[in-house]
């Protein structure tokens, strides 16, 4: 027993960046080297499973926490924290469809692939979202519903602050400390889950996959990383008139680094939390406003949805004029705050942004298919982005509401 504890100090002492990073390489060597040792694949299956299975409960418990907890006065500033999400959010998926119109990407589609003639209407996205919205809070958590997760939680919140006795309310504040606890834990296993997910990619695809998709993977990051690297610190700038490049990388690298490895917004949320304590933030508005992010600042999955729905219409040679793009990128936008907040959550929004050029599901689950090929990539970078921005965003709408009471 006294060895395992020694052992498991150890471990835990080393870098969680640089275990991550060992992880990665041995899985990358395996993967080609022995190929058939398909029970590798099994340590990423288990990874992402906990990550599933904790991250909904996670949220649940930290927002209901958050707001039955949460003083007054905060209003002005999580209104501030919510538009500037959701226009980062739709500043992304226009950066998207700017970047496909320069750089247009084709899919390798199968030739039977053919385009259905019902087209999804923003009415529909809007209906979708809503209905979604209310669904039963207990079968929301089980199916990583995030947005349902949201909506009761902060309703059960809002009910547990005005009624509940402090006991209760306290009692509900461990249990969230209980699950962060939890979900520390499992990242911190997150080297062999990381192991056996690249494993299971070079396994399967090789490295060709970097050349086959190459294209569309540049497309990809370079429209992250412009919103990352330019158009995030310039919303940051308007509102705060300070240089937001500091912040920025201190988030990049406490938050984006980790993030791009769990492949999970509402996974990284305890690492987010532990940096807006650093950064010396109201805890009770970034233990509401982290939590949030992960559910809706999807700047990332919002440039996933937008390029691959994009790709598919090129490839299929249908004409997209600018302005439908830009229809599309608020449908991306909408559909990217109703984003699973676990790895490859945003590729199972495409078929939605298809229909809208009545791309049928048959083409657009062949989209879906290439998103998880390339996912080691693309999905990292994504969350990576998305995560990041949580933290970056939150500190930013403070300083705007203290630049306001102190002007």
């Amino acid at each position: 027993m006294n060895i395992a504890t020694t052992l498991l100090k150890k471990y835990t002492s080393i870098s969680l960046m640089l275990r991550i990073f060992i992880g990665l390489l041995i899985g990358a060597v395996l993967g080609l080297t022995l190929p058939q040792w398909e029970a590798i694949s099994l340590l990423g299956k288990i990874f992402v499973s906990a990550l599933k299975g904790i991250a909904p409960v996670l949220v649940a418990v930290l927002v209901m926490s958050s707001i039955a907890k949460a003083g007054k006065g905060y209003g002005r500033r999580f209104t501030t924290l919510i538009a500037i999400y959701i226009l980062s959010t739709f500043i992304a998926a226009v950066c998207a469809v700017v970047g496909s119109f320069l750089f247009p990407v084709t899919l390798d589609l199968a030739e039977t692939a053919s385009v259905d003639s019902s087209v999804g209407s923003l009415s529909d996205v809007f209906s979708n979202l809503l209905t979604s919205m209310v669904a039963n809070p207990v079968v929301a958590i089980s199916n990583a519903n995030y947005i349902a997760i949201l909506f009761w939680s902060i309703v059960i919140g809002i009910s547990l602050k005005t009624m509940a006795s402090k006991a209760t309310v306290d009692v509900v504040h461990d249990l969230s400390s209980v699950v962060t606890k939890v979900v520390r834990w499992v990242i911190q296993f997150a080297p062999f889950g990381i192991l056996g997910l690249v494993f299971t990619t070079v396994r399967e695809s090789g490295l060709s996959v970097f050349s086959t998709y190459g294209h569309l993977l540049l497309l990809l990051m370079g429209c992250m990383l412009a919103n990352a690297l330019i158009f995030n610190p310039l919303i940051a700038f308007i509102l705060t008139k300070k240089n937001p490049y500091p912040l920025l990388f201190t988030c990049l690298k406490e938050s984006g680094l980790q993030a791009f490895f769990t492949r999970s917004s509402a996974a990284n949320i305890p690492i987010n939390m532990a940096l807006c304590r650093k950064l010396g933030l109201d805890e009770d508005f970034y233990s509401v406003s982290i939590p949030l992010g992960a559910t809706i600042n999807m700047d990332g999955a919002a440039v996933t949805i937008t390029v691959f729905a994009l790709a598919v219409a090129h490839t299929l040679g249908i004409e997209v004029s600018f302005v439908s793009a830009l229809f599309l990128g608020v449908i991306a936008t909408l559909g990217a705050c109703g984003a699973s907040g676990v790895a490859g959550g945003s590729l199972l929004l495409i078929p939605m942004a298809c229909s809208f050029f009545g791309i049928g599901n048959d083409v657009a689950m062949q989209a879906v298919a290439i998103g998880f090929i390339i996912g080691v990539v693309q999905d990292s970078v994504e969350t990576a982005l998305n995560s990041s921005g949580d933290a970056f965003f939150t500190a930013t709408a403070e300083q705007h509401d203290w630049m306001k009471k102190n002007e």
